[in-house]
């Protein structure tokens, strides 16, 4: 449990009363199973251009949700009224709701079993509150920022804003939880950009600073260098727009946790989510290569790659004291020694395959839809023996290139096939690194990526990276997770120049 406790605001709800009366309507109803949710979401978003603000726009989304099974059969309904006689009403919609659906279901529902948590509370770790801080201080803030950028030689526009969130829940089940939370997550944005009107193009340079599960603070300083970034990324910018063209091919790779993190998310993250390797996502997200008959025989990656799932991370975006089916935050193994060893699961599809308990990954965004299976915190593992650090990892590249940043992405359906760019690239010669380098896209097969994997740094190169808004689900619902790496060496990974491609 965090620092802080969860808002009087929040606990003043009547949440025991909606509770009683949801669940005991259910059961009255028939069903077998029924847990209530009561599910707030707080957000601000807070845009400037050019130190100008565009937008402040504040969102508190309120509401009730319950789910039931009858028969083996979910049955799910919400409202945004809270009192005893609209909970018990809802409650018994859902059961109507499943009895309408019962005729069509040919995989009835058998859920994992879960021990009871009776009066369980968790908050994430944060230091301040972003909702307590006044906004007129955070624009000042997020102005400064961008004054700095403006004032450099080179930058023609700055754009800045930061996304904040408060996630408040009560969970309550007929096997008698009762499970209240809340979390608090941030993102910030900072971007500089420099305008080349006689060549009609443009380069940006973006903050390499991830989403987090933290407060305020984190935007004045506690897990972020801002002093030092803002200082450096007008200089990084110049170098990139007078960057040469890479020269296509194979080439060695160092690359730096603030990149490989994407590539973690959608080649592996995506493709161990047991939802979709046996198909439930197949009409809008894909499938995975990393189906269920290869488990513990893939080949995932060399004997180094050791990756894992985690929901108790620390200002981890994805992490939680207890997920949406009510089962407590673990971590767990996804690939050892490069083999693939395990899925992400809720508690419909723990059963399925063949494990007694899921590993706690139900998650809905708002309390009008219902919960699915989604993501952990999935993170590739720093090397246990040897603190390398990524100057050691390019020390060892006699001709290649180190990657910076996230940027733009692309992944077949099946997460097999990708091509990755980022921010800034630098040629390795002999061991150092040696100027950027432009127009840089890496491509290559899952397995084939993982394959080449030499080595990876040591803990004091792993750090978190991560997203606000990964996509699933019909209708669509977006979540934050965070992914954790070191920096990593790969062999003869083919290289695109991406100027040429787009010119053909």
């Amino acid at each position: 449990m965090g620092t802080h406790a969860v808002d009087p605001d929040f606990l003043a709800l009547p949440l025991t009363s909606l509770a009683d009366a949801a669940l005991s309507a259910a059961r009255a109803a028939g069903a077998g199973h029924a847990d209530v949710r009561v599910h707030r979401l707080l957000t601000q978003s807070i845009r400037l251009r050019d130190g100008a603000v565009q937008s402040v726009v504040d969102g508190d989304e309120l509401g009730l949700a319950v789910r039931v099974i009858v028969d083996g059969t979910w049955g799910f309904a919400s409202h945004a009224e809270l009192t005893p006689e609209t909970a018990a009403r809802t409650a018994a919609r859902a059961v109507e709701v499943a009895r309408a659906l019962r005729a069509l279901n040919r995989d009835p529902v058998d859920l994992a079993e879960e021990p009871r948590y009776p009066s369980a509370v968790w908050v994430s770790e944060y230091d301040t509150d972003p909702f307590a801080v006044p906004t007129t201080d955070k624009v000042e803030l997020l102005g400064e920022y961008s004054g700095r950028l403006a004032a450099a030689d080179g930058v023609d526009h700055v754009t800045a804003g930061v996304l904040q969130v408060k996630e408040q829940t009560f969970y309550a089940d007929l096997a008698g939880s009762r499970i209240t939370q809340q979390r608090v997550r941030l993102h910030p944005e900072l971007e500089a950009t420099a305008v080349d009107a006689a060549a009609g193009n443009f380069e940006t340079m973006r903050t390499l600073a991830p989403p987090v599960g933290r407060g305020w603070e984190y935007l004045t300083g506690t897990g972020w260098d801002w002093d030092t970034e803002l200082t450096r990324i007008p200089e990084w910018l110049a170098e990139k727009a007078k960057a040469l063209s890479v020269t296509a091919g194979a080439t060695d790779l160092v690359i730096d946790p603030t990149n490989l993190w994407l590539t973690i998310h959608e080649s592996i993250g995506h493709a161990t989510e047991y939802d979709r390797a046996i198909g439930y996502e197949s009409a809008y997200a894909g499938t995975s290569f990393a189906t269920p008959d290869k488990l513990g025989a893939l080949r995932y990656g060399t004997p180094i790659m050791h990756v894992t799932a985690d929901r108790t991370q620390v200002h981890g975006l994805a992490s939680v004291g207890y997920d949406d089916d009510g089962v407590a935050a673990q971590s767990w193994d996804l690939v050892q020694g490069g083999v693939l060893v395990g899925y992400q699961l809720d508690r419909v599809f723990a059963p399925r395959l063949g494990l007694t308990r899921s590993n706690g990954c139900s998650y809905a965004d708002s309390p009008h839809h219902v919960p699915i299976q989604r993501m952990a915190n999935v993170s590739l593992q720093p090397d246990p023996v040897d603190d390398a650090s990524t100057e050691d990892l390019i020390s060892r590249v006699n001709d290649g290139i180190y990657v910076v940043g996230d940027k733009s992405w692309s992944i077949d359906m099946q997460r097999y096939n990708f091509q990755f760019t980022g921010q800034r690239f630098y040629r390795i010669r002999g061991g150092k690194l040696d100027g950027q380098v432009r127009d840089v896209a890496y491509q290559a097969t899952t397995t084939d990526f993982w394959g080449s994997m030499e080595a990876v740094g040591g803990p004091s190169t792993w750090r978190l990276g991560g997203a606000f808004n990964c996509g699933k689900a019909q209708p669509g619902q977006v979540a934050a997770v965070s992914h954790g790496c070191p920096s990593a060496l790969f062999r003869g990974v083919n290289v695109l120049n991406t100027r040429e491609e787009s010119s053909r």
